[in-house]
């Protein structure tokens, strides 16, 4: 008697991820040209203004003299952001605090990640589509999963047209 085995494959559901990762190389390069851009610039001689960028923390501390002046440099660093190709909905930007002789101080943070909030809405848009897939957060992103690719490729269609108030990119399309 002639036994035949049959392997059964693993069946892979076809998936991607939503997210949102930053290139933390570009955004150091465009704080670094905005730096140099606000030295250079007549309206900032003689002033004392400072952009320092801690990547631990995923902040970046301006110190200036006004208000006026920390509006031109967040102006700046948003251009030097779009330039690098970089979007500027990463900068959640605080409340400006005023430190000492008259110095404006401001730390804006950079959003990486899908936080609770973007995630619940993500996940209610795929819901309310009414295509067959699942969808689920993981961590700081979401991956959904689906037997069509093209339910797929509709799910990122629906969610490039809305605005999260984060950018968010597709990954791990397989």
């Amino acid at each position: 008697m002639t036994g035949v085995q049959t392997c059964a494959l693993p069946i892979y559901m076809p998936s991607f991820d939503i997210t949102n990762k930053i290139d933390f190389q570009l955004l150091d390069n465009s704080l670094n040209v905005a730096r140099k851009e606000i030295q250079s610039r007549f309206d900032f001689r003689g002033s004392k203004s400072e952009i320092d960028f801690n990547k631990k923390d995923k902040l970046i501390h301006i110190l200036t003299e006004d208000d006026m002046r920390m509006k031109s440099i967040i102006d700046v660093i948003r251009m030097r952001m779009a330039k690098q190709n970089l979007n500027p909905k990463i900068l959640d930007e605080g409340k400006e605090i005023y430190a000492s002789s008259n110095m404006v101080k401001k730390d804006i943070k950079i959003k990486e990640g899908i936080d609770g909030e973007a995630a619940r809405k993500i996940l209610k848009d795929i819901k309310e589509s009414r295509i067959k897939v699942t969808a689920q957060k993981m961590d700081d992103i979401i991956r959904v999963q689906s037997k069509k690719i093209d339910d797929l490729q509709n799910i990122i269609a629906i969610c490039r047209k809305k605005d999260y108030e984060i950018p968010i990119q597709f990954l791990n399309f397989r």
